[in-house]
């Protein structure tokens, strides 16, 4: 039991103040230096430490609740929305202990003048802030991470007042990105994104704002319709976004060291060996004639079929269709955020009148740079077929619907994107299986850690009040009607 707590103390502690690395360089040997460790040490293995843990929660969570797979393991019950409080802590940890590095690397990037690593800092500090709360709701946000001010108990705030930080940060790094220098080329090599490349971050961070826009245009307060409309249409000049497959935010990975995938070391029965893919995502790949399914998908007996999701307690389906084993080390499951998702953003913000465009132009751009992205050729026409082709005649659920399935699969083992935008949307549609738990209703966030619960009570007793409660189906702020 002391081993527990002695843990549990630590593990608040990393969240108000970070861990260390062992290749970490201080600059404080000199006393007339700041006491900030160098920017360039920082950035490749907190982003590759974050994107690797994201890549086993979307195997482990993500793909099973969204069905892109389905446990054959009976006690495991995720695809029946049953998520024990224990499933959080990894998330929680990983994400505030890297926060710390990209906190970090913004004041390194004050202390040299570089612009280009303060903009970075900001960019992967709204990123990793924007997954815990959209995650968690109600999180420590301003006071967080400041264990070297003796905050080892950080308040929550909420999550509107974090969302409006987020936008402001992102603004800030837009405008400190502008007038960014690229990395020496002894520095380049030390950002496994994009090389040093001030203009590439740039499309990154406002690519990351619309998605973080679009996530809260339910909430009239925030203005996001207004904002998408300045960025993509009346002021684009001077909010660049990604233009390509190219710009795309993927940290490729390699099978060498440093940049292997999460899953490199895995066996394959570790990776794919307890779950089958799902009916719905397989039968959607097939009846599209979608070319993604042989880089996915194994057959069986020369034909692709998945297995149902929410089965009911015993009533285990035989796997069929699994995923490939090439795929542990596939360079594109390092993604963050990519082209074609844009696209479908950009398509969903024109349905709802954001933007002036045809949200078919930009729907068709995203279907096929999805594919494309995976290094196929579209099929010849493939934006012709039933269930792909656009209607413009569509009421807007329908137009959702077809939105939201194609940005389904490009979000394929993208942290929890998958799920946030179900929440968000109700798209796509799963089918429900007749073993569902929790009232057959999908999760709306994850509990907190039992930890947190404990060590920083007040805070978080305060945090359950405001929210209304640390249940699996409380909304939170941006999902509340």
């Amino acid at each position: 039991m002391k081993h527990i707590k002695i843990t549990a103390f630590s593990l608040i502690v990393t969240l108000g103040m970070g861990a260390c690395k062992k290749d970490f360089i201080k600059i404080n040997d000199n006393p007339n230096t700041s006491p900030v460790a160098t920017p360039e040490t920082l950035l490749a293995p907190a982003l590759y430490s974050v994107v690797n843990n994201n890549q086993t929660r979307a195997l482990r969570l993500t793909n099973e609740l969204m069905q892109d797979h389905v446990t054959t393991t009976n006690s495991d019950e995720i695809h029946r929305y049953v998520i024990r409080p224990g499933e959080s802590d990894n998330m929680w940890n990983n994400w505030y202990q890297e926060r710390t590095n990209f906190l970090d690397m913004y004041k390194g990037g004050q202390f040299i003048k570089s612009n280009t690593y303060m903009g970075i800092g900001e960019i992967l500090d709204v990123w990793t802030i924007s997954l815990l709360t959209d995650m968690f709701g109600d999180v420590p946000y301003t006071e967080a991470n400041r264990g070297r001010e003796t905050i080892y108990q950080p308040k929550f705030d909420q999550q509107k007042d974090i969302y409006t930080d987020l936008f402001r940060k992102l603004e800030d790094a837009n405008t400190l990105l502008s007038t960014g220098t690229a990395l020496s080329a002894a520095d380049q090599p030390m950002d496994p994104l994009y090389k040093g490349d001030p203009a590439k971050w740039r499309k990154f961070g406002n690519a990351l704002y619309l998605r973080l826009l679009l996530r809260v245009s339910g909430k009239p307060e925030m203005n996001a319709a207004a904002k998408i409309k300045e960025m993509v249409e009346t002021n684009a000049g001077n909010y660049p976004i990604f233009a390509n497959n190219d710009e795309s935010a993927i940290l490729r990975f390699t099978t060498v060291a440093p940049y292997t995938s999460a899953f490199n070391t895995y066996r394959d029965f570790d990776f794919n060996g307890d779950n089958g893919l799902s009916t719905f995502f397989i039968n959607n790949l097939k009846e599209w004639g979608d070319p993604r399914i042989a880089k996915w998908a194994a057959t069986v007996n020369g034909t692709y079929e998945g297995i149902p999701s929410g089965y009911a307690p015993g009533d285990i389906p035989i796997r069929k269709s699994y995923y490939l084993a090439a795929l542990k080390d596939e360079p594109l499951l390092g993604n963050i955020l990519n082209y074609p998702e844009l696209q479908f953003t950009l398509a969903e913000a024109a349905v709802k009148g954001y933007l002036s465009g045809d949200p078919k132009t930009y729907y068709n751009k995203g279907v096929e740079a999805a594919i494309t992205l995976w290094g196929l050729a579209m099929p010849a026409g493939y934006l012709d077929k039933e269930g792909i082709k656009w209607n413009s005649a569509l009421g807007t659920e329908d137009k959702m619907e077809m939105i939201m399935l194609q940005k389904y699969y490009t979000l394929f083992f993208t942290d929890f994107q998958q799920w946030h935008e179900y929440r968000r949307t109700g798209h796509p549609v799963l089918p429900k299986g007749p073993g569902l738990q929790n009232n057959g209703q999908m999760p709306s966030r994850f509990k907190y850690p039992v930890y947190v619960q404990s060590l920083n009570r007040t805070n978080y007793q305060k945090a359950v009040d405001a929210m209304g409660g640390d249940d699996l189906n409380i909304k939170v702020w941006w999902n509340k009607n």
